[in-house]
């Protein structure tokens, strides 16, 4: 897995190497196109055998964290993938529990759920921002390992990632939103008043980190700084993480399909389909070749 750091005691954001990245631009074309293969027959290998994923993305404004989820997703079937963009909760969500939206978006079988932040806004911008009271939020640690062993314990593979920047490049980004009238809409006074505040989310994240990086959930840690790394690792970590143990090549063409080709085509359609007969009745049926 390319330098994701899985989340253990004592790893903080100021002990990451930011310094990561690929040499050049043919580096980043031929590595994306190869991870996203992968994720590809990741996705394939949920759909077809009824499972459940979740990729959570945690991380700094403008560091990321929607330029990674696209590049994961370009290849995917959006028939079985759920894309959730976590903002402030509407008035029925906040007379309830704070988790309780996030049951509503729980993937169903044979799909993976993407959540663009997360149930750690309680211990992230609820906490900062004076929110909620202090003993709410030191709660939610123990509330959301629980919320996550439940889901693992189900069969759920849950990962975590966290995309993290220097505050200097996080301020470039920033200037680039405001001076590209394109990117306007990504950029909005919140963004400012996070970035004021950036050392009190270094110590929320740090808090979260040692406190919700649990052997069955863990946090992988990805350094953002230069955007063609960061998106390459973030799909090799979905990868590895989602994939481990499935067998992830393609399952060859059903057997009906030939049966059902041989019934009711003339051969010309049948030698088209590439299923057409050698020696008698012995039928070609192969896997299809190339990527959807």
């Amino acid at each position: 897995m390319r330098a994701a750091v899985r989340v253990r005691r004592g790893v903080t954001l100021a002990s990451l190497d930011l310094a990561h990245r690929l040499p050049h631009k043919e580096a980043y074309d031929r590595d994306l196109d190869r991870a996203q293969v992968e994720m590809l027959k990741v996705e394939q290998a949920y759909r077809l055998g009824g499972l459940r994923g979740i990729v959570v993305f945690e991380g700094w404004d403008a560091g990321g964290k929607g330029g990674a989820i696209q590049r994961l997703t370009a290849r995917l079937d959006p028939r079985s993938l759920q894309v959730h963009e976590i903002a402030k909760p509407t008035a029925e969500e906040q007379g309830k529990h704070y988790l309780w939206r996030f049951w509503q978006r729980l993937p169903p079988p044979g799909a993976i759920a993407i959540f663009d932040r997360s149930w750690y806004g309680r211990v992230l911008v609820e906490r900062v921002e004076g929110l909620i009271p202090a003993s709410d939020w030191r709660r939610a640690y123990r509330e959301i390992v629980e919320f996550e062993r439940m889901l693992v314990d189900d069969g759920v593979r849950l990962v975590k990632i966290f995309l993290h920047v220097s505050a200097e490049e996080q301020l470039k980004r920033l200037a680039e939103r405001i001076a590209d009238p394109i990117k306007h809409w990504k950029i909005a006074a919140d963004d400012i008043r996070n970035y004021a505040r950036r050392a009190d989310y270094i110590a929320a994240i740090d808090d979260m980190f040692a406190a919700t990086s649990t052997k069955h959930a863990p946090w992988f840690a990805i350094s953002g700084e230069h955007k063609w790394f960061a998106r390459v690792a973030t799909i090799e970590t979905a990868v590895k993480v989602l994939g481990a143990g499935l067998e992830l090549q393609p399952p060859p063409v059903d057997k009906e399909v030939a049966k059902t080709a041989k019934r009711l085509l003339g051969r010309k359609d049948m030698a088209a389909l590439g299923l057409a007969t050698r020696r008698g009745n012995r039928r070609l049926s192969r896997p299809a070749r190339g990527r959807a």
